[in-house]
């Protein structure tokens, strides 16, 4: 399994599309057999969910997501985990340990106008 954590200096990025980049983690038994990080290619409408999907990955988790990133990922197959904060680390392996659990939020208006990918 891939997982892949919207990051910002190791830590999950409250705002997907706006992230540094991708921290992909392979898992086996659930455990993290390894990691690698791939910069933002930029926030593109529609651009990540594929890109992501590209890089085989099967469950994408963010602090916060838009309704059209989560359909796009689900319609690829990925599993979104949003609401998620703290260590990319620490989500990735709370996720494979079942104690992690999406909060299903939507990204559509908050004190970050314009952050969430909301145009």
């Amino acid at each position: 399994m891939k997982i892949a954590v919207a990051t910002n200096n190791n830590m999950v990025s409250g705002h997907f599309g706006h992230s540094e980049g991708f921290t992909i983690f392979d898992s086996e038994d659930k455990k993290i057999s390894g990691k690698d990080f791939i910069k933002n290619p930029g926030h593109k409408p529609g651009f990540l969910p594929k890109f992501l999907a590209e890089q085989k990955v099967n469950v994408i988790i963010a602090g916060g997501m838009g309704e059209t990133a989560q359909s796009i990922f689900n319609e690829n197959g990925i599993e979104v985990v949003v609401g998620a904060s703290g260590e990319s680390d620490k989500a990735a392996q709370s996720f494979l340990d079942g104690e992690l659990k999406s909060t299903e939020s939507i990204c559509t208006e908050h004190q970050h106008s314009g952050e969430c990918g909301e145009h």
